[in-house]
């Protein structure tokens, strides 16, 4: 079924991590109906996944709610999650977007009781902390979710969960006959904040991540040290629960690679400096190295990096990673070589950080419609056609910068309503 929906100069922002939300509020407060799609069951993006973010050391609930707020009290606003575009016609000025919002199946009577949960025998994987815990096949996305709304993965139901699901609900909001909605929309232009994912790890063989729990991902990192995810807040290793004597953390995890990303994510470095202030405020006197090819600490950020480097257990060794091997005690040992000596360097380590490199999300799930894009899959924006990009979309960067290039998105696809 299809519902025809919109109004002249209205502008449909896909994506609803930080740079769609900052997009869709500046085009909205001047006037201009906006529609804020994401194929997630809730609003935020990477941004929800972080510990802390950069420049002020933020927790994600600092940026995020109040732009939560902002959509909610937004008339001009439309939300639309687990929606995803299936396809563009028209031109610019006058857009037809038919959008698929797929079955959450838990409507809209939904309080967030959490009654479905606590009767839901079955259980999958936790994709918001990367699979290191599990959840309940009925779920919240996370504590911060917008909207705030249960989800059912019908898929991983059983018979018998299907029942306790729909029984243990006395406000009939579990409703597993859902079927995917169709709707049309009529906008001026697109504003695409499609945000990134981080490089698949497994692609990189010497790394061996997956083959121990001692080898992470620097987002996993993120969801470890934040207090609402898998651990608690503590930084330990996965598996056994090792506390940590000693970590290192590989820079270039499969950037600035011809075989893998081609192009520096940028924040990478600063990220890493980040955790391991995680690390030093948990454990006083442990061992930190840094494999490293540049330290990339721009401007202010060179205080802050000149701070760290001053810990008198914190290595810093200007060498790419050459392999990870596995040792018998559940550790790890890191070889690379010191690009300034020669010195060829076995670091065995508890826990090993693989900063892993921000890949645009359309790179990896391909492009809905035709796009002007570049080798790496970023968007580069057509303003002829009223396809803007926005964020991450558009090139790897912090929240600041991104915030920044949707706020430049916004306006552009105001002044294309406008013509």
């Amino acid at each position: 079924m299809t519902d025809e929906q919109g109004t002249s100069g209205a502008i449909l922002v896909v994506g609803g991590g930080i740079s769609g939300l900052t997009s869709a509020l500046e085009a909205a407060e001047v006037g201009n109906d906006v529609f804020l799609i994401d194929k997630n069951a809730s609003f935020g993006g990477r941004v929800a996944q972080l510990n802390q973010y950069f420049p002020k050391l933020c927790p994600p609930s600092c940026g995020l709610e109040i732009n939560f707020r902002r959509v909610k009290n937004n008339r001009k606003i439309r939300t639309y999650s687990m929606t995803t575009v299936k396809s563009v016609s028209g031109g610019p000025g006058n857009y037809q977007v038919d959008l698929e919002i797929a079955p959450r199946y838990v409507n809209s009577n939904c309080t967030a009781c959490g009654d479905c949960a606590e009767a839901c025998p079955d259980t999958i994987d936790n994709e918001f902390n990367f699979g290191m815990d599990t959840c309940k096949a009925a779920y919240l996305p996370h504590e911060m979710a917008f909207p705030r709304r249960y989800v059912i993965a019908k898929d991983k139901l059983s018979s018998e969960g299907a029942e306790a699901v729909k029984a243990a609900c006395k406000y009939n909001a579990v409703d597993l006959d859902m079927q995917p909605q169709h709707v049309t929309i009529n906008v001026s232009s697109i504003v695409w904040a499609t945000g990134w994912t981080p490089y698949d790890a497994t692609k990189m063989d010497n790394l061996k991540f997956g083959q121990s729990d001692a080898i992470i991902t620097n987002m996993m990192m993120e969801r470890m040290a934040a207090p609402n995810g898998p651990t608690k807040g503590a930084i330990v290793r996965p598996g056994d629960g090792k506390e940590i004597e000693s970590i290192a953390f590989v820079q270039c995890a499969g950037s600035r690679d011809e075989n893998h990303l081609e192009f520096c994510s940028h924040i990478c470095c600063m990220a890493t400096l980040k955790q391991m202030t995680y690390v030093r405020e948990r454990y006083p006197e442990a061992k930190m190295y840094v494999f490293y090819i540049d330290l990339r600490t721009p401007g202010k950020y060179e205080k802050f990096r000149d701070k760290v480097k001053s810990d008198a257990n914190a290595f810093f060794i200007k060498g790419k990673v050459a392999e990870v091997n596995l040792e018998s005690d559940g550790g790890v040992t890191v070889v690379a070589e010191n690009a300034v000596n020669g010195e060829k360097i076995h670091q065995k380590v508890d826990m090993a950080v693989l900063a892993t490199g921000m890949q645009p999300s359309l790179a990896v799930q391909g492009a809905p419609v035709s796009l002007n894009m570049d080798t790496s899959g970023f968007v580069i924006s057509d303003l002829e056609k009223g396809m803007i990009a926005a964020g991450c979309a558009k090139k790897a960067a912090d929240v600041v910068t991104t915030t920044q290039s949707s706020t430049a998105a916004a306006l552009k696809a105001i002044q294309i309503s406008r013509r």
